[in-house]
């Protein structure tokens, strides 16, 4: 099959071809019909198999028929990382490159004024993460109740605790006659009974076992201590071979403490995480993309989408604390028909969870083992020294007498607060400063005289 067989438009096509892609992959062919007859879609294939074109081009074919008016969208997706929504921007408009569609993207981190203006003037598709257009649809910006198409990408992280309210009161201010497409490479049955809250009789499209790793990715499992990670990931990137490398902290002051001792190390790397702003973490990731640096340290913000080519090899150097992470994680390599490597460090506290995780993808994982060439003793010696070293007692100052009382005294004190001021969250006297129900343009819409 190729892409002329699958009903969309001609423009849309002309662009597919001329990115040099001719044959739809298993989870495009399968969902690229259904999403164009118009119904709720549940898209699921494995990282990699391009899921972002299975939902962007029947979109696009179906945008190619009409025009935003002033203020309105007309179709959104959201997404749950800024980076996963500055990469589905970009295919987005490499696939509309010869349709008068307008594009505009929302996300945190950077100034609103751009985001304003462009939601001002109207936009045929709009891409988002939910917090940053929470923000601009409560100051009355954007005008979504003609919207006529929702997509969740990434949908099992879209629709777990942390985004779920948020996401319920971004739909509360969407029309209910629109058309709602849920992509992801994991699905959990829990996560899919709450579907139903947002869609109506999805058609669920499914290529592969849902929750599966990747099939070209070699996955290996090494046994290691807490205090040998570090110098575990050293050796290992001082082998042939590892030339562009993501590793995986489980936080952001773990990834800058790998980064400060790689560099200490003689290891350039990199740091991306939500204490960075936009333009760092863009530098960041432009860096690792050119090959200027070849290591790049991430939080799991970066395991959700973000496609770069030629990652040989991944390192969980902490296992995640949800355990889908780790499908989206080393699903970073292997990609579009590319073999990679996965290389994940379990120490004893791990094994539960790594149980857990082989009955979630339904097979045993390779064997414990330990890298080739890798000293455990002296690297246990070296870290025993370091630690003796960084714990040394410090010279202590003097201080004049009753210092220590008079501080205890002062943390003791409550603080002074004048009337009306915050405690504890809200004000004094005051209710929550939370809407009283409604969607998320309820203010706009009583403005308009809509309901």
């Amino acid at each position: 099959m190729t892409f002329d067989k699958l009903g969309l438009h001609e423009s849309v096509l002309r662009a597919v071809a001329e990115a040099g892609y001719t044959v739809p992959t298993p989870i495009q062919g399968a969902a690229i019909p259904v999403v164009l007859s118009g119904v709720d879609v549940i898209g699921i294939a494995q990282t990699g198999t391009g899921k972002t074109a299975a939902f962007t081009l029947p979109l696009l074919t179906r945008l190619a028929k009409g025009k935003a008016e002033r203020g309105a969208v007309r179709a959104l997706i959201l997404a749950p990382t800024r980076e996963l929504v500055v990469q589905i921007e970009q295919n987005v408009r490499a696939y509309s490159r010869h349709l008068p569609l307008a594009v505009a993207i929302v996300y945190g981190g950077v100034g609103e004024r751009s985001q304003i203006s462009a939601l001002r003037a109207g936009c045929d598709l709009l891409v988002a993460t939910p917090g940053r257009l929470l923000d601009l649809a409560s100051q009355g910006h954007g005008d979504f109740r003609d919207c006529e198409v929702l997509v969740l990408d990434e949908a099992d992280r879209m629709l777990d605790m942390g985004f779920l309210p948020s996401i319920r009161r971004i739909v509360r201010g969407l029309p209910k006659d629109r058309q709602t497409l849920m992509f992801s490479a994991t699905l959990s049955k829990e996560i899919e009974q709450l579907t139903s809250e947002f869609q109506k009789s999805p058609k669920l499209v499914e290529v592969g076992r849902r929750s599966n790793p990747a099939e070209l990715v070699e996955q290996t499992l090494y046994e290691c201590p807490h205090n040998l990670k570090q110098a575990m990931l050293t050796h290992l990137l001082a082998q042939p071979g590892w030339d562009t490398v993501l590793v995986f902290s489980r936080t952001k002051h773990g990834a800058d403490r790998i980064c400060r001792k790689l560099a200490a190390a003689g290891v350039e790397s990199m740091a991306i995480h939500a204490n960075r702003s936009q333009s760092q973490r863009q530098r960041a990731l432009e860096s690792f993309k050119s090959g200027q640096v070849r290591v790049l340290v991430a939080t799991d913000i970066a395991s959700r989408g973000i496609d770069v080519d030629g990652i040989t090899h991944v390192v969980n150097f902490d296992f995640p604390d949800q355990l889908e992470d780790y499908v989206h994680r080393i699903g970073r390599t292997g990609r579009a028909g590319a073999t990679g490597k996965a290389v994940t460090f379990i120490t004893s506290e791990d094994r539960g969870d790594l149980r857990r995780l082989e009955r979630m993808v339904g097979k045993a994982l390779p064997p414990l083992q330990r890298p080739e060439g890798f000293n455990f003793e002296e690297a246990t010696r070296q870290a025993f020294s370091q630690k003796s070293e960084d714990t040394a007692p410090r010279q202590r100052h003097m201080r004049g007498p009753g210092h220590g009382r008079r501080e205890a005294e002062q943390k003791a004190r409550p603080p002074e607060r004048k009337p009306g001021q915050w405690h504890g969250g809200r004000p004094q006297g005051g209710g929550s400063s939370g809407g009283g129900g409604g969607g998320f343009l309820a203010r706009r819409s009583a403005g308009r005289g809509r309901s």
